[in-house]
């Protein structure tokens, strides 16, 4: 959002905003490799569930925790993005906060993989 946005209100601010917010979603499917595997692995994921006919419930864990891994995934490029504005010099403190917001993205990565067990063992253990 635009420095002239602030404190505004109005239909077409809004609209801005979410031109901008895509803008911002563009950029890190086109640039972070990351980024590229979660979508990859969620297209998948959405396509067996589909596949295993999952119950409702089932479904709005799953698309939470996508959900959840894309917009981490994004604030993980942010805060990278942001350490990189501050110093293009090497500083162990932007090392720092660059493997923190990383080891944000991992911890919940790992959590996910444990939750899509979960839902999808049984399911796949009904097909055979």
């Amino acid at each position: 959002m635009g420095l002239h946005d602030r404190n505004k209100r109005g239909f077409k601010r809004l609209l801005r905003s979410f031109f901008y917010a895509s803008q911002g979603f563009k950029y890190v499917l086109k640039h972070e490799q990351n980024m590229q595997i979660h979508l990859l692995v969620a297209i998948v994921t959405v396509f067996a569930a589909f596949l295993l006919q999952f119950p409702v419930g089932h479904w709005v864990v799953l698309l939470l925790v996508i959900a959840s891994m894309f917009a981490l995934e994004i604030m993980n490029t942010a805060i990278e993005r942001t350490v990189d504005l501050v110093t293009e010099e090497y500083h162990p403190l932007a090392k720092r906060a660059k493997d923190i917001a990383a080891a944000a993205v991992f911890i919940y990565c790992l959590f996910a993989v444990a939750i899509g067990c979960i839902l999808f063992i049984p399911a796949l253990l009904e097909l055979f």
